[in-house]
């Protein structure tokens, strides 16, 4: 694969630009085995519907196609289980949790990374607090009991928003 740079103007970023290095989806750290791909994860619906909506033009349109987005404001009805499960930037910024490389946050790094985009240091970083989400799977299959998926639903959205599936809980 030749190397191909990704321009980005949208309403949190302008001028940034980064490289794919890597073919979409592959070469992936091998610590880093998410069960859903960017696609899969706004097709089910994450982030109230909210999260992408000016950054369409980055990504392959594939990953729109059937994306539950929403127009206007955000809208947690968007989102599979139809809870918000999300903490405001603002609480992520506070936190230190977001990059200047990536202003939305993990699931930006996520859409970036599984493009192809590299960044040493940071894609490590973004593995480990992926890592660390997994209590949350031990905790929805410690109380909730086998097929309800519906128990514990903000657990189980926040879990999608970090592409684990918590259908399959």
């Amino acid at each position: 694969m030749s190397d191909r740079w990704i321009e980005v103007n949208d309403r949190m970023q302008q001028g940034y630009r980064y490289r794919l290095t890597a073919p979409e989806g592959i070469g992936l750290n091998p610590d880093f085995h998410p069960d859903l791909t960017p696609e899969a994860m706004l097709t089910l619906g994450v982030f109230a519907g909210k999260y992408m909506t000016d950054c369409k033009d980055e990504f392959p349109e594939s990953w729109f196609r059937h994306a539950r987005l929403s127009p206007g404001g955000r809208d947690p009805s968007l989102n599979y289980f139809g809870v918000d499960a999300s903490l405001p930037l603002n609480v992520w910024r506070a936190k230190g949790w977001i990059h200047p490389d990536d202003p939305r946050g993990w699931f930006q790094w996520y859409c970036r990374y599984f493009h192809g985009r590299r960044l040493a240091g940071e894609d490590e970083r973004q593995i480990g607090r992926w890592k660390a989400m997994r209590r949350h799977v031990a905790q929805v299959s410690r109380y909730c009991e086998p097929g309800d998926s519906w128990c514990r639903r903000r657990q189980r959205q926040a879990l999608l928003h970090w592409a684990y599936d918590s259908r399959a809980i």
